[in-house]
């Protein structure tokens, strides 16, 4: 859900409103979305060859509220930004190994859940870093760079690691992070550039238009694999409950293990444990099976449930400690 880059680096409380009834909405509209799929299936049936383009209006839509200003965040902190892209595309790929192997899923499965861990930074990473009071700043330079070297990333580290279960054409894979991603955010970045003023009309509307692309993305994947649903769900639940708990947990303290401070642990926390489980169900959809993209589905209910509660408890635990002061 692309609700992240819209939030003033100085919001008001009325974004703050916003931002937490935004997040609050999304896996509400995400579940509904696979229900519908999971109850009437072959009313999506023919839906599959729509996911690529309903990911390109998320990263489009990411684009659109990108600004040179998150850019040069990067070269402000290249130190900060460099561990969060090495533990991103470190712990979550090794941790999708690990629960794979430990759970001993099926080929598909375990596929799924590694390419989860090979995607970059989750696109409400950000508006979740902001209600849990962290380094946003940090947070936006890393989704952003992360990202833009997914072409360069996912690919082969989905190989190195999901390449025991199925097959996996990297290649094919780049073209297709690069027509479904890349391209998008830079046709959105223009649009910005050209039209700024018209696109700020409209910012309020992005995450909604994201939102109802993602839920459509989970009801063409869960309708897909619906007959193998109730046999799997529970384990691949489970999967991801570890795969994103463990990755929040590790993240905040590769932070707090490289003295970062305390907020920007807080954004590590979120840019390493939040995936962009949309560009994982596209690409599994695509290069694997439905069944493999099912796991990305549960991740992207399930990561913004555990982000809103995880920035709650991180936002009361920082008010105490500031009124102790």
């Amino acid at each position: 859900m692309q609700t992240d880059q819209a939030i003033p680096r100085t919001a008001p409380d009325s974004t703050d409103r916003a931002a937490r009834r935004a997040v609050t909405v999304f896996p509400v509209l995400v579940l509904a979305a696979g229900a519908a799929g999971l109850a009437t299936p072959d009313t999506f049936a023919g839906w599959k060859t729509s996911v690529p383009y309903l990911l390109g209006v998320v990263m489009f839509c990411m684009g659109l509220t990108m600004t040179a200003v998150d850019f040069q965040g990067v070269m402000k902190r290249p130190w900060a930004v460099g561990l969060g892209l090495v533990a991103h595309y470190v712990i979550m790929p090794g941790l999708g190994w690990l629960i794979a192997h430990a759970l001993n899923l099926s080929p598909q499965l375990a596929a799924g859940v590694i390419l989860v861990g090979c995607a970059p930074s989750g696109t409400a990473s950000n508006v979740v870093t902001y209600l849990a009071r962290g380094d946003v700043a940090l947070s936006v330079s890393v989704a952003t760079v992360s990202t833009v070297l997914a072409p360069l990333v996912t690919p082969p580290l989905t190989l190195l690691l999901a390449g025991e279960y199925l097959h996996v054409d990297a290649g094919a894979m780049v073209t297709d992070i690069l027509k479904t991603v890349l391209l998008p955010v830079l046709a959105g970045l223009a649009v910005r550039y050209f039209a700024g003023r018209y696109v700020d009309r409209v910012l309020s509307a992005l995450p909604w238009l994201s939102a109802a692309a993602i839920a459509v993305i989970v009801v063409i994947v869960v309708s897909g694999s619906a007959a193998a649903i109730k046999s799997a769900a529970a384990m691949v639940l489970l999967a991801v409950v570890l795969h994103n708990g463990l990755g929040l947990l590790l993240g905040y303290g590769a932070g707090k293990a490289a003295r970062l401070g305390k907020p920007a642990s807080r954004a590590m926390a979120f840019e390493v444990g939040m995936q962009n489980s949309g560009l994982a169900a596209s690409l599994a959809t695509a290069h694997f099976s439905p069944l493999a993209a099912l796991p990305a589905a549960i991740f992207s209910v399930w990561h913004n449930v555990s982000g809103a509660l995880v920035a709650a408890w991180m936002s009361y635990r920082a008010r105490k400690t500031e009124a102790a002061a």
